[in-house]
């Protein structure tokens, strides 16, 4: 009742004002159509173009200033290094670009302002400017679509020259599931019209295929460092994407077909929580949920970093919480770890 009272009240206020504008406007004697801008609007409107070029540079240098140390850490995969330098080199002609034609706008929108008795210069064309301005962007942009093609070429290099790990990422509404190949390293066949939840096969993975009698399925992905993954991708209902944002890695998961991607980590977990940029981030966050335990906020327990497995494509209400998480080690560790855990074939004996 509250809040509707104060609404109220604001309404009011705003319409009094209103009226009172109206009021003022109809009290004042004009000797001239207040519609036609005259010399002053012009130079105010000048003035004001530039206090906005000052506003748009100071929100970026803030920005870069406050938030870019929420900015991602350094890339834990072979590829990252590449991605987030070609990342970089576009952000610096953009923003080089952008700081100059903004300038220049602004400059001359000032300069050359409306003024009573000026009139302004028209050229029909300039063949020698317009190709100026027509070949350097054509330029950079080629440079940059060459690097880009290059830098994706090598990126989706997915082969099995390099004894690479096979690992199926299965995507569902609203959680993953990870299927390691096995001792072979080849994924049995597998097809949602097979799944069976009362037998446990969740994947609808073929029970007649041998090659899938090792296959090993996970709620919690494990990747050996220094080995190249390649991963398979399928999704149950609806379009999904597999996105790991530490490895800079993303492909969608589309429903009736397989998608691929692959790369090889090259940090693994425990030293990626050493870095300096990783333990600052820990740090604040930790601070902040402790200043929600204190309020009383839920959910405020220490945080740990982990790499992890989101979906980046809105799929539905618990879109949000549709996440794995990533465990990279050292290969012996990881060795010890598969070990432990139930092939398909003891999944199935189990449940029979």
């Amino acid at each position: 009742m509250t809040i509707l009272l104060i609404l109220a009240v604001l309404v009011l206020v705003a319409i009094a004002i209103w009226q009172m504008t109206k009021i003022f406007e109809l009290s004042q004697i004009r000797a001239v159509d207040s519609q036609i801008a005259n010399d002053r609007d012009n130079k105010y409107n000048g003035y004001l173009l530039f206090l906005f070029l000052i506003f748009i540079y100071g929100i970026t240098i803030f920005s870069f200033w406050k938030y870019g140390k929420f900015l991602l850490p350094e890339a834990a995969s072979a590829h990252g290094g590449e991605y987030d330098q070609l990342m970089l080199v576009s952000f610096i002609i953009i923003f080089f670009v952008q700081t100059l034609t903004q300038l220049l706008l602004h400059y001359f929108g000032y300069k050359y302002r409306g003024q009573k008795g000026k009139k302004a210069l028209y050229y029909a064309d300039n063949d020698r400017l317009e190709f100026i301005w027509t070949i350097i962007p054509v330029i950079v942009l080629a440079g940059l679509i060459l690097w880009g093609l290059y830098t994706w070429t090598n990126i989706m290099d997915i082969n099995d020259e390099d004894d690479p790990l096979i690992v199926e990422l299965y995507a569902q509404q609203f959680n993953w599931t990870a299927r390691y190949a096995g001792d072979d390293n080849v994924l049995g066949a597998a097809n949602v019209r097979m799944i069976d939840i009362d037998k446990a096969n969740i994947l609808g993975i073929d029970e007649s295929d041998s090659y899938a009698k090792d296959d090993i399925i996970v709620k919690e992905l494990h990747l050996p460092v220094g080995r190249k993954v390649n991963f398979k991708m399928r999704s149950q209902d609806v379009l999904h994407s597999a996105y790991m944002p530490h490895f800079r890695a993303q492909m969608n998961c589309v429903p009736g077909m397989t998608t691929q991607f692959s790369f090889t980590p090259t940090i693994t977990t425990a030293d990626m929580r050493l870095k300096p940029d990783v333990v600052d981030k820990v740090k604040r966050t930790n601070a902040i949920r402790a200043e929600k335990a204190a309020a009383g906020v839920e959910n405020s327990d220490p945080w740990e970093f982990d790499y992890i497995l989101l979906c980046n494509k809105i799929c539905g209400k618990s879109h949000y919480n549709m996440q794995m998480k990533i465990i990279v080690e050292e290969e012996e560790e990881y060795n010890k770890w598969l070990a432990e855990q139930q092939t398909f074939a003891q999944t199935m004996a189990s449940v029979q």
